[in-house]
């Protein structure tokens, strides 16, 4: 293993030396390239992942289309260039103290480690957000896949090492390596720069300390855990509880509740029957196979801890499952329980579970919701009436995602999209895993001062033949 990984790396450097002099046209091909053929064998991969994953070929198909509209995004963004930040500041000598010529672009780290998700075997897996943005930015990479899907992966693997090739990638750009021991030998390797991961709060915090802990230590961007809180305000409930409740069942047991997004905790008025009227909606939902048994297991341990609160109801469905199956469980508690107990009563229970809690006034609930850390998303529904201000100043401080209509699970793909908040959901809430701007994570700046034209990247140079959008003396220039 140990020689196969470091003839898997010591390509992936020697690809660097190609990828990082391509232009945007060309990976943008590569790109597209990938794209069209996941397309081209888009039942063939569905069927696998439905048999390894229990998905289901309605919601696998909307994923391939997910994944492969991602790709071609991406392919988009390398293309029209903004994302290099390109600044030009001519000389000034009679600046204190005089400038000289500076120009400055964002340049690739060089090849990047992806460790595969469980729960997304297409959009956040082999050939999903985290390859394209890295491929499209000139970072060869080098996949980790997860041993939830491994067919699936091999065979999404041999698709793409295909495209690449036929679209001219050099050799060594793309491969992939399967086993939690090559997992954490990758990203101690010396020729990877920079790990995307997406998977639990224990191993994501395992494989960062390992990042940070090299001789050259490297930026890990994982995402880990999240509980993506909900208040919903008295107006609120007044005008809509049947839609809000029927909104949340939704939400909560979509893909079986194995959503990084999901909303775990919802905080709703004292003296409502919201947690009865969620439960209703959820009534009739029978046990599904979840991804993994040990998910599976996980989920129902984590469920027996809250059931067993002294302060906490069972309100719908049942702590126990059969193996390796999740039924909708809907629990109910209030705030006093919550501030007294938040290491347990605000742990994330991945499956299809959420927790609502009675509040007297938004004070104490917003304390809450301060104790739960950082997540994905938050989300506030209320009426227009409503002042809230101090809602969205505490929401906005503990996610980067929040939401003041529908749901939090469904994630757009595009240029405004933020998909990380504060500690414990990732390691890094200056970036996003999905959306335009991911691409930055595997991106650093270079300056060049005083540099002859031909010396400088074609970018910064003053004909701009490339047409992208400049920063010039301080001028945004389109």
């Amino acid at each position: 293993m140990t020689h196969e990984l470091e003839t898997v790396t010591a390509r992936a450097k020697a690809a660097f030396a190609v990828t990082s002099i391509s232009t945007a046209a060309e990976r943008a091909a590569w790109l597209t390239a990938v794209a069209d053929i996941l397309d081209a064998n888009a039942d063939e991969l569905i069927a696998i992942a439905d048999e390894e994953s229990h998905l289901g070929t309605a919601r696998l198909t909307g994923e391939v289309a997910r994944t492969t509209a991602q790709l071609r995004l991406f392919a988009s963004v390398v293309t029209e260039g903004s994302y290099l930040e390109a600044t030009i500041d001519h000389p000034n000598p009679g600046a204190t103290p005089p400038s000289p010529d500076l120009r400055r672009i964002l340049r690739p780290l060089g090849p990047v480690a992806v460790f595969s998700a469980s729960n997304f075997p297409f959009a956040f897996s082999v050939a999903g957000g985290d390859t394209a943005s890295a491929l499209a930015v000139g970072c060869p990479v080098v996949v980790k896949a997860h041993s939830a899907h491994p067919r699936l992966s091999r065979r999404t693997a041999e698709l793409v090492t295909e495209a690449l090739v036929t679209a001219g990638a050099p050799e060594g750009v793309f491969a992939l390596v399967e086993g939690r021991e090559a997992g954490v030998a990758l990203v101690q390797r010396p020729e990877i720069t920079a790990v995307g991961f997406t998977g639990s709060l224990h191993g994501g915090r395992a494989l960062f300390d390992l990042a940070v802990s090299r001789p050259d230590p490297i930026p890990f961007y994982g995402e880990l855990s999240a509980i993506n809180p909900v208040l919903i305000t008295a107006a609120a409930l007044d005008a809509r509880a049947d839609e809000l409740a029927t909104g949340l069942a939704g939400s909560f047991t979509l893909g079986a509740g194995q959503f990084c997004t999901k909303p775990g905790v919802v905080f709703v008025p004292e003296g409502s029957d919201f947690a009865d009227r969620v439960g209703a909606a959820v009534a009739s939902a029978e046990a599904v196979p979840m991804l993994t048994d040990h998910i599976a297991a996980a989920f129902a341990d984590g469920l027996g801890a809250l059931a067993g609160d002294p302060d906490v109801r069972v309100v719908a469905g049942s702590p126990s499952h059969d193996a390796g199956t999740g039924r909708a469980v809907v629990l109910e508690t209030d705030v006093a329980a919550v501030l007294a107990r938040p290491d347990e009563l605000l742990a994330e229970c991945f499956g299809p579970t959420t927790l609502i809690v009675r509040y007297r006034d938004v004070t104490s609930a917003l304390d809450a919701i301060r104790a739960i850390g950082g997540s994905l998303t938050a989300t506030v529904h209320s009426e227009l009436g409503d002042d809230i201000s101090e809602i969205v100043a505490v929401l906005s401080g503990i996610a980067g995602r929040v939401l003041f209509a529908g749901w939090p699970t469904g994630v757009a793909v595009n240029w405004a999209q933020q998909h990380g908040g504060p500690w414990p959901s990732t390691t890094s809430s200056l970036h996003t895993s999905v959306g335009a701007t991911a691409v930055r994570r595997f991106l650093r700046p270079v300056a060049y001062q005083s540099a002859p034209e031909a010396a400088l990247p074609v970018e910064l140079r003053d004909d701009n033949v490339l047409g992208i959008p400049r920063r010039i003396d301080g001028i945004l220039t389109l």
